[in-house]
């Protein structure tokens, strides 16, 4: 259980027991009352603390006298209740502190998982592009949000399904195709005019050069379209995203689902037509206008596709569907949530997360793609700055805000650059557990000393981790070593904030939060000394949180460096 769903708990049984004692004069408490615990903003007062005045106006008396009565009510187990104004304030003593500390060394990889998914069946569907051309940096954005929202779904205990939807159907991949035939009579010695809708991208070159070498008898749009394909699986594979599921819209037609698609919502009721179109009665339900579907010349518009395709999931058994676009799809969503809704299904089954554009920062301002020679891709952004920091720098901010991207200070070893001062604090902390291991010479003679803890020492404590004597002189070092456990405990709700509410920035925040929090400790706290009980008790803290941030980066598919 988290701390605060323990003192919340703990605050809520006291409350019954004064409501039943008599000492608050409430009636049908139970179903009016509940408690939010928070982090105080001084701490001084205690570590956490709960507001008990809403309580004023059902039980008629001041805020203080109801958390007085509370907090006499509280049966005290391991920390001390104070109260302020409103508010009760609780102080963790050192027996609790030992005890999160202690969990987290024997749950180790396993600290902060829940069962908040129950298995539930959760298709996450995102980046889905044409294979016209190479990724573009909104995609990495949206690759680097999916694959790490995916593995803390995993973590919180849902069956999760990765799906890229490959828009591989239509006009598109007839431009590919063309695009691809200039290009190979261009090397072929020919002269040829570019229509201005075509793909003019250097890009296209190679895959020109491969298909003169060996088309196999492919067809240009065929050869293009596996030729970018591939391309783009193995970005996706360098960028630490790996896909269950490539989904073919040609599928859709060929297996003629969009037809049965359509006849299903025909033959509902839900279509009529228009101007020798047909449309969808998509206001029947949220949408703000009725769709097209098949237009008047008989081809299908994308939502006709899209349609089918989320059938397609929806018939495969997934409890939920998790779509990110981009924020220019906001006016999507009604009408794929009508459309659900219409087919028989709920759209309470799809979640749609909408992402904001990346900017890219050079020497303090924005700078627009076209304006940048260098790079315009996501592979030559990664090639630039590397994959981990492109990676984090991608998650660092709420996926419904713009992000800034500077690649200066992306690629700076300093700890200016986020990811940097993250993964700086992981090494740290294996570094000062190799160290402790290894023989020591003394300052002034020289002499060669036994390291402060034996290999065989080091490995029954990683076992064992009886912890005394943590908390001594902390008050000295600023209550570094409290802040660190109390940090390590707020993983739990950290992993939970973020599955719950689809943000794998939280655990970017976290990291900064945590590495701060040990660089504080390292500074003002002794790790290795010659008090031999008080270094071994400080080494578990380091593992601790070496624990904790190789989960939080494993969470973000950020590599945890053990040298740096």
């Amino acid at each position: 259980m988290m701390i605060k769903d323990f003192f919340e708990k703990t605050v809520l049984d006291a409350f019954n027991k004064a409501v039943s004692d008599k000492k608050l004069n409430i009636e049908n408490a139970n179903s009016q009352v509940s408690f939010k615990c928070e982090i105080p903003k001084n701490t001084q007062f205690g570590d956490y603390a709960i507001n008990v005045s809403p309580l004023s106006r059902l039980a008629k008396m001041p805020p203080v006298k109801i958390a007085e009565i509370l907090a006499e009510t509280i049966e005290k187990k391991d920390f001390e209740v104070n109260v302020v104004s409103g508010f009760l304030n609780f102080k963790l003593n050192e027996k609790f502190l030992i005890g999160i500390l202690n969990e987290v060394l024997s749950e180790k990889e396993n600290f902060g998982k829940i069962d908040l998914g129950h298995g539930k069946k959760v298709n996450i569907e995102y980046v889905s592009a044409n294979p016209t051309g190479p990724f573009h940096i909104g995609h990495g954005r949206w690759a680097a949000i999916g694959s790490s929202l995916a593995e803390i779904l995993k973590f919180t205990n849902y069956d999760v399904c990765q799906e890229f939807y490959i828009n591989d159907a239509g006009n598109q991949i007839q431009k590919l195709a063309k695009s691809l035939e200039l290009r190979v009579k261009e090397l072929n010695g020919e002269k040829v005019i570019w229509d201005d809708d075509l793909y003019k991208g250097e890009y296209l070159i190679p895959c020109a050069k491969a298909y003169i070498e060996d088309n196999n008898g492919l067809s240009y749009g065929d050869f293009a379209k596996s030729y970018m394909l591939k391309l783009q699986k193995q970005l996706l594979a360098k960028f630490k995203t790996d896909f269950d599921v490539f989904f073919s819209e040609l599928t859709l037609y060929k297996d003629g689902e969009v037809e049965k698609c359509v006849k299903k919502l025909e033959n509902s009721g839900k279509l009529y037509e228009k101007d020798g179109a047909i449309w969808f009665k998509s206001t029947d339900y949220t949408d703000s206008q009725d769709r097209v579907l098949k237009k008047s010349d008989g081809t299908n518009t994308y939502l006709t596709a899209d349609i089918a395709y989320h059938k397609n999931k929806l018939d495969r058994g997934f409890d939920l569907l998790i779509n990110i676009w981009g924020a220019d799809h906001h006016g999507y969503i009604p009408r794929m949530k009508a459309a659900i809704d219409a087919l028989g299904y709920s759209s309470e089954k799809l979640e749609v997360l909408l992402g904001q554009l990346v900017n890219i920062i050079e020497n303090g301002e924005a700078v627009r793609m076209g304006k940048r020679k260098k790079m315009v891709t996501l592979e030559e952004l990664v090639d630039e700055v590397g994959v981990d920091a492109t990676r984090y720098w991608m998650l660092m901010r709420s996926i419904d805000t713009t992000l800034d991207f500077d690649v200066e200070l992306a690629k700076t070893k300093s700890d200016q650059n986020p990811v940097f001062y993250a993964q700086y604090a992981h090494a740290r902390c294996c570094s000062i557990l190799r160290k402790a291991q290894e023989n020591r010479a003394d300052i002034e003679t020289k002499e060669v000393l036994k390291p402060y803890i034996s290999k065989e020492e080091f490995n029954n404590l990683a076992k064992e981790h009886d912890v005394t004597r943590l908390f001594d002189d902390d008050e000295k070092s600023d209550n570094a070593t409290k802040r660190l456990v109390l940090k390590l405990e707020e993983f739990k709700s950290i992993v939970e904030a973020a599955s719950r509410l689809r943000a794998p920035y939280l655990l970017c925040k976290y990291l900064q939060e945590i590495a701060g929090d040990l660089h504080h400790f390292y500074n003002y706290t002794r790790v290795l000394s010659n008090d031999f009980e008080m270094t071994k008790n400080r080494l578990l803290i380091v593992m601790a949180v070496k624990t904790v941030m190789k989960q939080a980066f494993a969470l973000i598919r950020v590599e945890a460096p053990e040298k740096m």
